[in-house]
């Protein structure tokens, strides 16, 4: 039979597509996916035996309605072998992060995780809050659930062990101690007040609080004290009694108290009307690393025991798994989920159901908090559904927008010039895709027309590049709101002619008379300009839109005015690097010092040869001829 006949029905189609896909199937463990016309996949599976897995979707007659959809959008399938099938689940979870196919379970989450890190490459090592990639010699402790969670841990163990946070440049350069020593979270070990002997002290002390070692060193700091009382060091006494009262308060500071766990994450699911959260706790060394909570993408159909094996194979992927795993319930194939956890860990990987005692009361806190944050998230979601179908109705859209974009401009007399795009949708603002665009030109300074339109080009020829892709960037929204009048709609109107992007709503919102918010006018096509009741809550709702749009402008561009500022016309000398650059400001106090400075003060710098020296001055005074400078 012809799969391309019109006359094939559509499930058939995607059946003989499996079926020319088995004569060539082998039966051993590895990943499928399904793709559908475009190439983009539908699907990711994994079997321990290929064959007779993919088989099972030729029975259509057998299959629920989500799955006989699926099939019938099948056009090509594509295999991955692997050894084992645990190291196919392991392949199964990192695909499904990286294509989020619409038929899997899909957990959504593209933030690094904070550390704690104790850096290895300084006679005084530094403490400080480390993301991404671990590649700076040292010890890493984590991870952390938020910024939040790592901030209170690192002022913590400052005032408990007395531990620099500055960077190796600001240690350097430092000639008396600085505030945090003053206040008593830092020895000041860049200017000699403790011995590095000392110093090497607190920092195994710290190591051994983060990898659970609380009471020995709870017990060695007690020890100190009473021995500094015995020789009459009532001061030194006293730091140490302040320090035992950190440690104190860092031990009884938890949400929970999980002192016997270790190192462990407590994983609770809960779901309600077809939608599911899933609570995890960050337990490192027996100190609650903080909680947080997730909202996987998936069918209404799905259980939960099968949310929660999706949700942690999907999100160990990119992050190391701990010791022990506990969850609220049992996960299809448990067995092989530690074993392909114990392979990526390399070393063994528990997951547990606890039954009684702290553990369970741990799982069962964990649950109440998954409960509690799905009921939040479901009515937040009621109210912006309605407020989004009141937008649909107010601006005449099919259906409420999954995706509304706003854009804005922010710059000062045209300098540093910066647009921006937020999204929001059904599920508030996602923030994941926020872009903002430096602007290119040549513009006109302050030509905010000219600006938009930079902006609204990239922005969708983008996504027509990307249509399909399944990135973010090739979603074309429904509603785009333009922080303008009648001006900056043509503009955005034109734009979008000229790319020939359609089915797009464009809105422009002016601001009332005298800015007044409550008051602005709205412009679209096919509509005269119009305003809305002040009490409206869809007005309420436009509203926060574009002040949000206009807070990331003006944070963008506060950024980038900061990055100019922090040049220096050093930087456009041949041979000026960060190091000379900041010997050269320490020496001579301001660029304007190094300016007027002579040739011969110069080549006195620390750092400068004698060459660079010239160089530097024929740089400020290119009027003026050196010799060996050409």
């Amino acid at each position: 039979m012809d799969i391309t006949d019109d006359s094939t029905p559509p499930a058939q189609t995607g059946v003989t597509v499996i079926e020319a896909a088995l004569t060539t199937m082998p039966q051993s463990p590895g990943v499928y996916r399904m793709l559908d016309a475009k190439g983009d996949a539908l699907y990711v599976g994994k079997a321990r035996a290929l064959d007779r897995r993919v088989r099972a979707y030729t029975q259509i007659g057998r299959l629920p309605e989500r799955l006989r959809r699926m099939v019938s959008e099948t056009a090509s399938m594509e295999i991955v072998t692997t050894h084992t099938e645990a190291e196919a689940l392991l392949l199964e979870a990192n695909m499904i992060k990286r294509l989020k196919p619409r038929f899997n379970i899909v957990l959504r989450d593209d933030k690094s995780y904070p550390w704690v890190m104790l850096s290895g490459d300084h006679p005084y090592p530094q403490i400080a809050k480390h993301r991404g990639a671990q590649v700076r010699k040292g010890s890493y402790y984590g991870p952390f659930a938020s910024a939040w969670a790592v901030n209170q841990t690192l002022t913590a163990m400052q005032r408990v062990f007395l531990l620099r946070s500055c960077a190796d440049t600001v240690f350097a350069t430092r000639q008396r101690p600085c505030l945090l020593h003053q206040i008593k979270r830092c020895s000041a070990p860049c200017v000699g007040r403790i011995s590095p002997e000392d110093y090497d002290r607190l920092v195994q002390q710290a190591k051994t609080f983060l990898s659970g070692g609380q009471a020995s060193v709870q017990k060695e700091l007690a020890a100190e004290m009473e021995q500094a009382v015995e020789v009459l060091e009532f001061e030194r006494a006293a730091v140490i009694r302040d320090r035992i009262r950190g440690l104190t308060f860092v031990q009884g500071s938890d949400v929970i108290n999980p002192a016997d766990l270790g190192d462990a994450d407590v994983v609770a699911v809960w779901a309600i009307g077809g939608q599911t959260c899933v609570q995890v706790f960050f337990v490192r060394g027996g100190h609650n690393n903080g909680n947080r909570a997730f909202f996987p993408a998936h069918a209404k159909t799905e259980e939960a025991p099968e949310v929660l094996r999706a949700f942690i194979a999907q999100f160990y992927d990119d992050k190391p798994p701990p010791p022990q795993i506990l969850v609220n319930h049992g996960l299809p194939q448990q067995d092989l989920m530690e074993e392909a956890l114990s392979i990526k860990a390399q070393r063994k990987v528990s997951i547990l159901v606890p039954q009684r005692g702290q553990k369970k009361d741990v799982v069962a806190h964990a649950e109440v908090n998954a409960r509690e944050a799905l009921e939040r998230k479901l009515a937040e979601s009621a109210g912006q559904a309605k407020l989004l179908e009141g937008v649909a109705e107010l601006f005449s859209l099919p259906g409420a927008p999954e995706r509304i974009e706003v854009y804005d401009n922010s710059h000062i007399m045209g300098t540093n010039p910066y647009g921006v795009m937020i999204v929001s949708g059904p599920e508030g603002f996602q923030k994941s895709a926020y872009r903002k665009f430096g602007i290119r030109g040549p513009i006109t300074p302050g030509d905010d027309f000219a600006m938009m339109r930079e902006v609204l080009t990239r922005r969708f020829s983008r996504a027509l590049a990307e249509q399909g892709t399944g990135t973010s960037a090739g979603i074309i929204p429904e509603l785009v709101l333009i922080d303008g009048g009648a001006g900056q709609l043509s503009a955005a109107q034109a734009v979008l002619a000229d790319l020939g992007v359609g089915d797009v709503r464009l809105v422009g919102i002016a601001k009332g008379p005298d800015r007044d918010a409550g008051r602005e006018w709205f412009h679209t096509d096919g509509k005269a300009p119009f305003q809305l009741p002040p009490r409206d809550p869809v007005l309420y709702f436009l509203q926060r839109l574009r002040d949000e749009a206009h807070r990331f402008a003006i944070t963008s561009h506060r950024a980038g005015r900061s990055k100019t500022l922090r040049t220096s016309e050093l930087d456009q000398i041949e041979g000026i690097g960060a190091a000379r650059k900041r010997a050269l400001l320490n020496h001579f106090g301001s660029s304007r010092g190094v300016k007027m400075a002579g040739l011969r003060d110069l080549e006195e710098a620390p750092g400068i040869s004698k060459e660079l020296a010239q160089r530097i001055y024929a740089h400020f005074h290119p009027g003026q001829r050196i010799d060996g400078v050409s």
